[in-house]
């Protein structure tokens, strides 16, 4: 397993705790579309960040749902981290819910487009 294979996990990671760290008062807002635009930050964010890691893995079939777990776990330790950021809140949906559907679908979009090339 080499590490340059990490390095855009690494990458998301400190990208994820990046956002995570602005108070809520400097946080932009989005309008009647706030909800949307933050939500689908997080479901993109965090299929990138499965992506990373199952990419991380070499791709194994077998592993993928260790790329899920972690993403989901990061997602847990980034609420927590958030308890700590002036203005902001954990929110266990958000972990559990919103961040991990976005890195299972993210897995899934990879997933078929290895299957994809796999037919060529």
């Amino acid at each position: 397993m080499k590490i340059v294979r990490w390095l855009p996990a690494f990458f998301m990671m400190i990208v994820i705790f990046g956002f995570s760290s602005i108070p809520g008062k400097d946080l932009p807002r989005f309008g009647t579309l706030d909800l949307l635009f933050k939500k689908g930050a997080h479901v993109f964010g965090y299929a990138l960040l499965a992506f990373s890691y199952w990419y991380g893995q070499g791709f194994t079939r077998r592993n993928w749902w260790l790329a899920l777990l972690l993403a989901v776990l990061y997602a847990i330790s980034d609420e927590f981290h958030q308890s700590f950021v002036m203005g902001r809140h954990p929110s266990w949906v958000d972990a559990l819910v919103i961040d991990g559907s976005g890195a299972g679908l993210g897995l899934f979009v990879c997933w078929l487009g290895i299957k994809k090339s796999e037919k060529k």
